[in-house]
């Protein structure tokens, strides 16, 4: 599906990062007309491939109007924050200052440059632990961490502000994103990642000498910690239904992106072994401070209200994209 000629610009805020560079890759596939802007604290210049970039601050209010205004924006899709959940437990007020203050000041330029519709990179932490670690939509917001409770402040915003304003918005609550891309052209390359399936590529390559594995006693089928993890192709796609739905008049919503079931840490790391051929050392830990024993969405609304419709929803093959993309780091690091 290619982009109407009369659609505005798109902002990737965070663009050069893990998701939003995916992301900015389905929106040029289509031919829309997208600019990023990040400050490459954390994102790679490589990622962006084809999608202009501007180097800079979500919170710089007059770079940001002058971006809106000069590109004629009317989306902003928002990925720029920072995501490790320890690193937001020993440093609450980066977190608090980063993902929330950026957050205002991006959105006071939006309502200002008559921006009309947002799509909100949020997060299943803002749940923290639901009973039976399941989370609906209308479960009980409770972050555990200032992480969850940063992105969970930013939705609030919207709210207020969709209420207030023309601005209408999508916060799609991800869960545990994994994968790169199948054509292997952009991936994750985050230095001292935390999330699993990276870790566990890193080491099957040798970039790390063993796994953790960070509590061996909760309450779960084989006492590992429980998470649903999406496919970063499928979580991009969801982005792209989120700004088709309010080009379309959509009401302001929050979903969940995720499969709709779970895998165990040690499930993960049997996949990795199998589809790599080979053992990993494996260490256990002590549990992490933040880490809820269990985290599954339940992701029918993002289904019914988008008609998103995932094609990546397999272990394996999440695992084979990220070792590829591993492997591929090997040979030309970034």
């Amino acid at each position: 599906m290619k982009a109407s000629s009369s659609a505005g610009a798109i902002l990737v805020t965070g663009g050069a990062g893990y998701i939003g560079s995916h992301v900015a890759l389905q929106l040029h596939a289509r031919g829309e007309r997208a600019v990023i802007l990040d400050d490459l604290s954390r994102g790679f210049r490589q990622a962006v491939l084809d999608t202009p970039l501007v180097v800079g601050k979500v919170g710089d209010r007059e770079r940001v109007l002058e971006l809106l205004r000069t590109h004629g924006v009317d989306t902003v899709m928002h990925f720029a924050a920072y995501t490790i959940v320890p690193e937001s437990v020993r440093d609450p007020l980066k977190y608090y200052g980063n993902n929330t203050c950026s957050t205002r000041a991006l959105l006071e330029c939006c309502i200002e440059a008559g921006v009309r519709n947002f799509v909100f990179s949020s997060t299943a932490a803002v749940y923290g632990i639901p009973d039976g670690g399941i989370a609906a939509e209308d479960t009980p917001t409770a972050p555990i961490n200032p992480y969850g409770t940063s992105k969970l402040m930013s939705e609030w915003m919207l709210h207020g502000l969709a209420a207030a304003t023309p601005l209408r918005y999508v916060a799609l609550r991800y869960f545990n994103v994994a994968g790169s891309d199948s054509a292997g052209r952009i991936g994750q390359a985050t230095p001292q990642a935390t999330l699993l399936v990276k870790v566990a590529c890193e080491a099957v390559v040798g970039k790390r000498p063993h796994v953790s594995i960070f509590g061996t006693d909760y309450a779960t089928p084989d006492g590992t910690g429980v998470r649903d993890y999406i496919h970063v192709e499928d979580l991009a796609t969801a982005h792209l239904d989120a700004l088709a739905y309010l080009r379309q008049g959509g009401s302001s919503a929050v979903l969940n992106v995720g499969y709709g079931h779970g895998y165990s840490v040690k499930e993960v790391l049997a996949s990795v072994e199998r589809v790599s051929g080979k053992r990993l050392t494996v260490r256990e830990e002590a549990r992490r401070p933040g880490d809820p024993p269990s985290l599954v969405a339940k992701a029918d609304r993002v289904r019914s209200l988008l008609g998103w419709q995932p094609q990546l929803d397999d272990l394996d093959t999440i695992v084979r994209t990220a070792l590829n993309w591993e492997q591929r780091l090997l040979r030309e690091p970034w």
